[in-house]
């Protein structure tokens, strides 16, 4: 038996990363695919039991687990954030996610005689939504931006929150079994927020002082983290949670404090965390327990979908400019995701330990609820948001990855032409420049999950892969191919790219088109800009089309986009050979003479 361990848990890992890999390529929730992989290794073949795995170690391993990915779901909330959105966020996130949590435990008292601290916990619990589940379910549906950046902040702001309304609704449950509930519960709450924020204020010493070592601070932050979360369960049962879940809060909202290196590998920590622990747990139900369930469980599903949601979202909307037709579309959006079945499978265990009898049920529906509602909005929300007319236009916009001089002209230049464009770039200094000019920007790697979550694409239709890494282009271009779509990703070919080289030939498959043409490289462009070009606009008339322009000024000049005469935009690409007529508006790289004819013929 020991002797199959490693390769049972290789084979988990293995399966873990498949299904993520699953989900990214059908454009689904990441947690649909593994819990499938992880009820077909379990309830359904027999091969993976956890119990019989680890034994003894499955409830640190799985409360180990759940710690880091609620430290990392609290280092992404920043009290500003909160503050900067629209008062329909604010109230979703706050007295909404209150009231939400309430109807869904009378819900569950009513359907299934839940104890009520039970059904509190089970409400606290499915208020979360998280962002894993609904940035990629807006992403294929592309509702209304103000409907999409409401659904995605309540996303991003309720994982934290609501996480920590669970786990405060978990230690009062807990405390009850001791005589002084009041008492047990506020030691509790004391001893997990006291050693949260000694934890924090350690980590942020260290790392202001310079006492660490760069190369340490990931490692430093995952050994303070597991140590506060054991220290803290050691002193008062239980708090390990809620110590974890306000370190990492605090931490983020600490001044001066740089968490982005810690952040991105928590992200990578979280994902596999996750592919292994959905797995594993979703191999533990037990199919009677659904069975068990009965109809009850489906009057819960009906009071989470046709009430609590809904009765959440008009009062939160209150005082709004919200129309009914958008509101209802928000009412219908709202899947649960990775930290209401991370964390109920966690509290599940832990009330199994204690002796409550209900814990698999609450494990149970959760998971249930977090199935049909992933599912059945999945399918049917694209439907009620062109039903109600509320689906965004065809986006037009454009991503430029690569904050370079040459990246930052084009951006500028389709900017002043109202043209919807985000330039991104890990680096901040290289978009200083265009942050002060207005430009919209990310400051991040568009390929971490960060990005998955904070990078707002609503609107935006193409990518111009721009960076100066040949080989982050191809990464880029490959990885947001199945969002724009094939035909709507373009790279700008680098210098050092020579046909003849077989090492720096890239696979058929991994190709995209060349931007702007395959004889226009970077540092051709960027030689340019230096020498005093400037990209501008030419309106073309019937005296002046295409073939006049390329004619007076032949090589001087490098055709970039055109716009049609209902403003879309088109690109110059070895994709496509345009030809743009009159009515239409030539963007080019103009030599600076004919640069300032340019500006004044715009």
């Amino acid at each position: 038996m020991h002797d199959s361990i490693p390769l049972m848990i290789a084979i988990v890992l293995l399966a873990g990363v498949g299904a993520q890999w699953l989900a990214w390529w059908l454009g689904l929730p990441a947690i649909l695919p593994l819990l499938a992989v992880g009820i077909i290794a379990g309830p359904v073949t027999g091969w993976l039991d956890p119990d019989r795995l680890f034994g003894g170690l499955l409830f640190p391993m799985v409360s180990l687990g759940v710690a880091v990915i609620l430290f990392e779901g609290a280092l992404t909330l920043r009290f500003t954030e909160i503050r900067g959105q629209a008062r329909m966020v604010r109230n979703l996130v706050s007295f909404g996610a209150l009231i939400n949590a309430l109807l869904i435990a009378l819900a569950a008292r009513l359907c299934m005689d839940l104890p009520w601290s039970m059904a509190l916990l089970f409400g606290a619990l499915v208020t979360v939504t998280g962002p894993t589940v609904v940035a990629p379910l807006l992403r294929s549906v592309r509702p209304q931006h103000e409907i999409a950046s409401i659904l995605r902040w309540e996303g991003i702001l309720i994982d934290p929150i609501g996480a920590l309304l669970a786990v405060l609704v978990f230690e009062f449950t807990v405390s009850e079994r001791h005589q002084h509930t009041v008492l047990m519960f506020g030691v509790t709450v004391t001893a997990g927020t006291l050693l949260g924020l000694a934890g924090a204020w350690l980590l942020a010493t260290l790392m202001h002082r310079q006492w660490l070592p760069e190369y340490l601070h990931r490692v430093a932050s995952l050994a303070l983290v597991l140590s506060v979360f054991t220290f803290s369960n050691t002193l008062a049962a239980e708090s390990g949670l809620l110590a974890v879940t306000v370190m990492g809060m605090r931490l983020a909202n600490t001044r001066d404090l740089i968490i982005e290196d810690i952040l991105d590998f928590k992200e990578t920590l979280t994902l596999l965390l996750i592919s292994i622990l959905f797995i594993v747990l979703a191999a533990r139900f037990d199919p009677h327990d659904f069975a068990g369930m009965g109809w009850g469980a489906f009057g819960v599903l009906l009071a989470i979908l046709c009430v609590a949601r809904p009765v959440t979202v008009w009062l939160s909307a209150i005082g709004s400019k919200l129309n009914w037709r958008q509101k209802a579309v928000l009412a219908w959006i709202a899947p649960r995701g990775i930290v209401a079945a991370a964390v109920s499978a966690l509290f599940a265990l832990q009330l199994e330990r204690l002796g409550y009898t209900e814990a698999r049920t609450l494990a149970a529906l959760t998971f249930l609820v977090i199935l049909v509602t992933v599912i059945l909005q999945s399918l049917t929300a694209r439907i009620v948001v062109q039903k109600l007319g509320v689906a965004a236009p065809p986006p037009h916009g454009v991503l430029i990855v690569g904050g370079n001089l040459v990246s930052r002209a084009v951006a500028q230049a389709l900017h002043q032409r109202e043209i919807p464009v985000i330039l991104a770039d890990p680096v901040w200094q290289n978009l200083r420049a265009a942050r002060m000019a207005g430009i919209p920007v990310y400051h991040g790697n568009v390929l971490s999950e960060h990005a998955d979550t904070h990078l707002d694409l609503n609107g935006i239709g193409k990518l111009l892969a721009m960076s100066l890494w040949m080989e982050r282009n191809t990464l880029v271009s490959l990885y947001y191919r199945p969002f724009f779509g094939a035909d709507q990703v373009y790279t700008l070919r680098m210098d050092e790219e020579r046909d003849s080289v077989n090492r720096n030939r890239v696979v058929p498959s991994y190709r995209t088109a060349r931007l702007f043409g395959e004889q226009v490289t970077f540092a051709r462009l960027q030689e340019r800009l230096e020498q005093g070009h400037a990209i501008r606009a030419t309106p073309l008339t019937a005296s002046f089309d295409f073939k006049a322009f390329r004619e007076k000024w032949g090589d001087q000049t490098i055709p970039l986009f055109t716009l049609d005469p209902k403003g879309a935009l088109r690109v110059f690409s070895t994709r496509e050979t345009l030809q743009p007529g009159a009515g239409w508006v030539l963007i080019s790289l103009l030599p600076p003479n004919e640069a300032v004819k340019g500006a004044e013929a715009g």
